[in-house]
């Protein structure tokens, strides 16, 4: 008997440790709370985040990332009630931390970029060159707000997919300028995980973003 429990705490205590490696260091759930990335996300997903980027992996243009609330864009957080188990599932990293404030947007400026709105055909430019965004909620504009942005060093220009929902870069300008640190990402969404229907991958549509070119200029520093 007792070398039958042993084994089972052993299985489950090697778990743990895998568990707690792969959210430290690996990837980490998060829950999408909102429409402003539909339809790439809907309301109520469950996703995984590669903690790997950025870090050994670069981020790129079209990459949807997690990133914390450093600049205050959300309201502060309401309190909730938590058990035991809810947190120990938090803690290795098997749901969503709901004590944490993230949001998740798609990156459409790197540094150095000039993102504009809007070109003639209502499309955006970077660095001059127009977009076509397939990734963009139906019926939406890719921007209601003219802009033109140069991402300084060490920032991200991000925007919502669902554009008419998305309270994104265009809306924090009284805070940095709208833009996002690189260093506030928490990683790159990778894979959809809940519900069971919808697992799959999240693309970065690398098409959209093929004719761009590099920036002439170095980044500005800001």
């Amino acid at each position: 008997m007792w070398a039958a429990v042993r084994e089972i705490i052993i299985v489950v205590v090697v778990a743990l440790v895998i568990s707690l490696v792969v959210k430290t260091f690996f990837f980490r759930a998060f829950y999408i709370p909102s429409g402003s990335m539909e339809e790439t996300l809907q309301k109520n997903d469950r996703i995984f985040a590669n903690l790997m980027v950025p870090g050994p992996f670069e981020l790129t243009r079209g990459d949807v990332v997690v990133f914390r609330d450093d600049q205050g864009w959300l309201p502060p957080i309401a309190s909730t009630v938590t058990n035991p188990l809810g947190e120990f599932f938090a803690f290795v990293g098997l749901v969503p931390d709901a004590s944490n404030q993230h949001l998740i947007k798609r990156i459409i400026g790197m540094p150095g970029d000039t993102v504009k709105c809007c070109a003639p055909d209502g499309k955006l430019t970077i660095n001059g060159v127009e977009i076509t965004e397939p990734y963009i909620f139906p019926g939406d504009a890719p921007s209601e707000q003219e802009f033109t942005k140069v991402v300084p060093e060490g920032k991200l220009w991000v925007m919502g997919d669902h554009r008419a929902e998305s309270a994104d870069s265009r809306y924090h300008e009284d805070v940095q300028d709208g833009f996002v640190d690189i260093s506030s990402v928490e990683g790159k969404a990778s894979v959809i995980s809940w519900p069971l229907d919808r697992i799959g991958g999240i693309s970065n549509h690398p098409e959209v973003f093929s004719n761009v070119p590099a920036p002439k200029s170095p980044a500005p520093s800001k």
